[in-house]
């Protein structure tokens, strides 16, 4: 058996009540990672169905039905099967309080699924059992990896003939930098999957027939007859994988998985559920409570008396009928309550939280009270902005909260001069929710959209069109990056007069240069040493 055992999460000088602890001690906040179409959404939808979210699974790949995935609310997803915004979702296991945030697969969107990262204390990782390790897994584990973040992996499709299991193992070991060390096994694969055997708990778990069900079998050890009986042609084999793991002498250790040096891994089959249970209980076992969170002036501990939280993602239209927008708020320490008075300290202004909502994906229930770790929703005006803190006195700031240079430009423009308010509306508050840059050229009134990846602009035509009833034309510009630029007050207006029609204003009013290839970056930073040229700007306000 795993043993359950947590990092202690040291008292402040200002602790807070046994109830605050065990609330706290109750919440798991994490977020699914993967490469597009290793089953991220199918399996989001397994583990809400255990949880008593939802009583049935929508696979998004069933478009001929009515149903989609739950984390796919917006009609592009459901059009493409594909999730592009992240979501959030609470749900209640073993006694625990689950704080699933999906994040969207595609490359594209790796920004948004950056910021979500930072509002969790620990991932699960989807690997294909057909591909192995893909090159978003790549990217998003590099983004744990600075973090520290705990990941338990999970090796889906075992319902389909796919690579070698250790083969598999083995390309987590090097493609990820990272032990995995094996929970469950599997015996067999494609039409000859019959199940896994928990190395640990020392049971064997077969299918139904129809993949729709499982049974679970204890079996002392693998020598055992039942084994035999149960698995005919296929235990003498499952015996030699089973001794060579053995062999290889790596064993799971608690400690080594929260410090983010290994993974856990279970094998199984979302489509049909198989394995998600095993996962479930696994993640429940090891995986942190909320852990102490970084600010500018020290770290914050969630067993502090006093009420902080950081937005770590705004999102509109997510009602179309109200056009609103939510603001995404990590409790990071205290206790909320409704109506509780919050300064926000960036604008100095005091803030009374009366309708703050928690989210079954796009279902919402209003919030009497929330822990750290929770996440809940505040209605927004344009008022709170991603990196927003907000606490009941300390004047602090959460870290940690970036945006990325763009690398893809396009202007945005109308053949309809009388939709230029709804344009104008529309990518405001889109903007917002940090998906996409908008600068304006200091020598014109154009609208450049600056985007991470090109399937942003796709979504943002799209969405203008339904949500704000704007038909946009998007022309490509030239550029291929652009930085933030700052510095001595002098240098700034040489530069600034130099490369007039190269630099623009963000939604900030901070300088961007916009850079039509390499030459031209190499060349500024080696003509003005003095200016600070930003890849990465923190959400940080003073």
């Amino acid at each position: 058996m795993v043993r359950r055992v947590h990092p202690s999460i040291p008292h402040s000088e200002r602790s807070v009540s046994k109830t605050h602890t065990r609330e706290t001690n109750r919440r798991r906040t994490f977020g699914i990672i993967s490469h597009p179409d290793a089953g991220k959404t199918t399996l989001t939808e397994q583990l809400l169905l255990l949880g008593g979210a939802i009583r049935l699974a929508g696979d998004v790949r069933a478009r001929k039905t009515a149903r989609h995935a739950t984390s796919d609310w917006m009609a592009i997803e459901k059009e493409r099967g594909i999730s592009v915004t992240s979501s959030v979702m609470k749900f209640a296991y073993r006694n625990l309080e689950l704080n699933l945030l999906d994040t969207p697969g595609h490359q594209d969107f790796s920004e948004d699924t950056y910021r979500v990262l930072t509002a969790v204390d620990s991932a699960l990782m989807v690997i294909d059992s057909v591909k192995g390790v893909e090159t978003q897994t790549r990217k998003l584990m590099e983004v744990c990896r600075l973090r520290t973040t705990p990941i338990l992996t999970f090796i889906n499709k075992l319902d389909r003939d796919g690579r070698d299991p250790l083969e598999l193992l083995a390309d987590i070991d090097d493609n990820l930098d990272i032990e995995a060390v094996p929970m469950t096994w599997p015996i067999g694969s494609g039409k000859r999957f019959l199940g896994t055997y928990h190395l640990y708990k020392k049971e064997i778990h077969l299918t139904a027939p129809d993949r729709r069900d499982w049974k679970r079998i204890p079996v002392p050890d693998l020598t055992d007859p039942t084994v035999d009986k149960l698995l005919g042609t296929q235990a003498e084999q499952l015996r030699e994988e089973v001794e060579l793991l053995e062999g290889a002498g790596g064993t799971f250790s608690v400690e080594r998985y929260l410090a983010g040096q290994q993974t856990p891994v279970l094998f199984g089959s979302a489509l049909g559920g198989f394995g998600v249970n095993d996962l479930l209980d696994t993640f429940v076992d090891i995986a942190p409570p909320p852990l102490t969170r970084k600010a500018t002036t020290r770290d914050v501990s969630p067993l502090e008396e006093e009420f902080s939280g950081v937005v770590f993602k705004i999102q509109a239209n997510m009602d179309p009928n109200h056009r609103d927008r939510m603001a995404f708020m990590r409790v990071c320490s205290g206790r909320f309550e409704r109506g509780i008075r919050l300064m926000h300290h960036r604008r100095g202004k005091e803030m009374r939280i009366a309708n703050a909502t928690m989210f079954m994906a796009q279902e919402r229930e209003g919030v009497e009270e929330a822990y750290p770790g929770d996440i809940i929703g505040i209605p927004n005006h344009g008022t709170l902005r991603i990196g927003d803190t907000l606490t009941e006195k300390e004047p602090l700031q959460f870290t940690g909260i970036p945006s990325f240079a763009p690398e893809h430009f396009r202007r945005a423009r109308l053949d309809n001069a009388l939709r230029a308010k709804q344009l104008e509306k529309g990518l405001t508050h889109l903007v917002e929710e940090g998906a996409i840059q908008l600068f304006r050229p200091i020598f014109s009134n154009d609208f450049i959209l600056g985007a991470v990846g090109p399937l942003q602009f796709e979504v943002v035509k799209v969405r203008l069109n339904v949500e704000y009833g704007v038909d946009v034309i998007l022309d490509q510009m030239p550029y291929e990056s652009a930085r933030w630029v700052d510095g001595p007050a002098d240098d700034m207006k040489k530069f600034l007069k130099e490369f007039e029609r190269k630099v623009a204003l963000d939604t900030d009013g901070s300088y961007v240069y916009l850079i039509d290839s390499d030459w031209w970056l190499r060349r500024a930073l080696e003509q003005w040493p003095k200016l600070n040229f930003r890849a990465v700007r923190e959400h940080l306000y003073d």
